[in-house]
């Protein structure tokens, strides 16, 4: 499918953001996939993601990690250089004695940009030979397009790597995978309102929005190459504080910036700009309007104050 242009959300205006993924059975050469990531770069993409440890066999307990400067990265680094655009590369990762599964950010210069090493490992990974050890961080980047965080395969099963994503403003996560994990995936982007774009050894690509919508599903029985373009400008708020906010602002820039949905038992509304050049959220911003993300969490920080800390187990 190619969508670079549109997709279930209308055209883009606001913050538009081409995202390639490229799925595919983890037993590819560098080489075959250098070739498509280049052939993919050619066309124009912001971002292009690539599916868990995808150079080699990761199903091998006794595969071969490789350091930052091997084949893999050193390969993806050269495209991203060559095509400007930032590069998702996970690998079975080295870092002297350590041994780490780990997605890799390549910058538009070809720089390591960050490193995710994956917090909640499969148990496979424990009987490797070295051992992958468990990540400790959960790092976002600040990208020139909006702030990327990344999640690998197992973590879609932990609510807390979500959060720590959402709590550092994460607006588009890229998650890695040997597996499609489907409504899974769907409740992180329901729950903390960012869009979610798998690559996975399945092979198949997810899309799921700030709403939770599944906006792309592209499955096949070898290559998937799927493209997408995003706006990361589009907003989510609750009725709760912003209708009287809301109904100024339309009034005001109505010819600016619409109120594309309207989730009606949800109780939530989403924004966008109508004219390229011009940012919903900001706008939204500027009248008073708290996003959902942020009003879900002042909520929880200052409910949470009055009891004088967090739920407790019993």
């Amino acid at each position: 499918m190619d969508s670079l242009g549109e997709t279930g959300q209308g055209m883009v205006v606001g913050r538009p953001v081409r995202v390639v993924s490229i799925s595919f059975p983890a037993d590819r050469s560098v080489e075959e996939i250098a070739a498509l990531v280049d052939r993919e770069g050619a066309r124009g993409a912001d971002l292009i993601a690539l599916p868990e440890t995808w150079s080699g066999n990761s199903g091998a307990p006794n595969r071969s990690p490789e350091t930052l400067d091997g084949p893999a990265i050193s390969a993806m680094a050269a495209l991203a250089r060559k095509h400007r655009t930032y590069i998702v590369s996970p690998i079975d990762r080295r870092e002297g004695a350590h041994r780490l599964n780990s997605a890799v950010l390549l910058d538009r210069a070809g720089e390591i940009a960050c490193i995710y090493d994956k917090v909640y490992p499969f148990w496979s990974e424990f009987d490797a030979q070295p051992a992958v050890e468990v990540g400790r961080s959960i790092p976002v980047y600040e990208a020139d397009f909006g702030r990327v965080g990344m999640a690998i395969c197992f973590d879609v099963n932990f609510p807390e790597v979500w959060q720590r994503l959402a709590d550092q403003g994460a607006e588009l996560v890229v998650w890695s995978s040997a597996y499609s994990a489907g409504t899974s995936l769907q409740a992180h982007a329901l729950n903390h309102h960012f869009t979610i774009v798998s690559a996975t050894q399945t092979p198949d690509c997810l899309v799921y929005d700030i709403t939770g919508r599944e906006i792309l599903y592209e499955r096949a029985e070898d290559i998937v190459v799927s493209r997408i373009t995003l706006d990361l400008d589009r907003g989510i708020y609750h009725e709760d504080f912003n209708v009287a906010k809301r109904d100024r602002l339309l009034g005001d820039h109505g010819d600016e910036i619409a109120m594309e949905q309207w989730l009606e038992l949800e109780k939530w509304f989403v924004l966008k700009a109508r004219t390229a050049g011009v940012s919903g959220r900001a706008l939204a911003m500027a009248y008073g309007l708290e996003e959902l993300r942020d009003y879900i969490a002042r909520s929880r920080r200052e409910i949470d104050a009055m009891r004088g800390g967090g739920l407790s187990a019993a």
